[in-house]
């Protein structure tokens, strides 16, 4: 069975054609339309033209970027607005008359590289995606955890924890908070987004860098900034693995390409968690960029 896997996005919507074992047949890539019915109308026309590939009606997998609420049949908290508060599931199933699943774009994520990915063979798997913005999903027994708020994953607006002594963060909180779009203040997404990690190298240094230019640098300055990064992140991430004990946590994102958080990572996890023995793995997602298309597509197993 083929079946096809969508990730809309802020700025494209790529989607992929997959085959019975998981091999990608063929992609597309469009930029996302400004508005709701052109989007809606790019879906469509890009599923017919994966459909008629293998000329059949394949079931498709989407991946949003917010949450579909059944019982409103609305979306919700998409950071593409033109989505909230639309039928947007609805208005597909009516265009394509097939199978449709819908789940959240970093669950899809985590579920790519939990069937397949860097996260293969591992009851439970924690994703974390450090970009723009800080998500994450969970995946038990290659199902995902989405729960009844859809909520489940969304730890990055948690407020950031409180700083253990031993810590030593030199970017305290307490002293500068930071307010998150939300409507909260200190979200661990304040901090752990490449925008928090621009505001820490200012705040510690004084320079403005964009986030790519300090995670790739090699000065004192941005291995110091990484280092503090580092210590936000396993601090925030060790809430999670108290409360879920994941075998595996996977990283996305364009953070996750600082090479430095796995070498540092898992002993400062092992260190904040409650009486850890350190067995939890991080590692950077296997499929990158396109662990969300291909999450998409395995919202229908290969069995299905």
């Amino acid at each position: 069975m083929h079946r096809i896997g969508i990730d809309l996005g802020g700025t494209k919507i790529e989607g992929i054609l997959m085959d019975a074992n998981g091999e990608i047949v063929e992609t597309m890539r469009v930029p996302t339309p400004d508005s709701y019915f052109e989007t809606v109308k790019a879906i469509h026309e890009m599923t017919l033209q994966l459909d008629g590939i293998v000329d059949n009606v394949c079931p498709v997998g989407l991946g949003t970027p917010g949450a579909w609420v059944a019982q409103s049949g609305t979306m919700k908290n998409c950071n593409s607005t033109v989505l909230n508060g639309k039928p947007f599931l609805h208005d597909l199933q009516r265009l394509l008359n097939r199978p449709i699943r819908i789940a959240n774009d970093a669950n899809c994520m985590v579920l790519s590289e939990a069937v397949d990915g860097a996260g293969a063979g591992a009851r439970c798997v924690f994703g974390v995606i450090l970009g723009t913005g800080v998500g994450g999903g969970c995946v038990v027994n290659k199902d995902v955890l989405a729960g009844p708020n859809l909520l489940a994953g969304e730890w990055g607006h948690n407020r950031f924890p409180d700083i253990p002594a031993e810590a030593k963060l030199e970017v305290n909180p307490s002293v500068r908070p930071r307010t998150c779009y939300c409507g909260q203040t200190n979200c661990v997404e304040t901090f752990l987004s490449g925008r928090g990690l621009e505001r820490t190298h200012l705040e510690l240094h004084g320079e403005r860098m964009t986030a790519p230019e300090i995670g790739r640098g090699e000065t004192d300055h941005t291995k110091r900034t990484v280092d503090e990064y580092i210590q936000q992140l396993a601090i925030a991430l060790a809430v999670v693995v108290n409360i879920l004990d994941p075998d595996v946590v996977v990283i996305g994102g364009g953070l996750s390409n600082i090479s430095r958080i796995y070498d540092k990572l898992p002993e400062l996890l092992k260190k904040y968690a409650f009486s850890s023995e350190g067995a939890t793995k991080v590692v950077p997602a296997k499929y990158g960029d396109s662990s969300g298309r291909r999450g998409a597509a395995w919202l229908f197993p290969a069995e299905t």
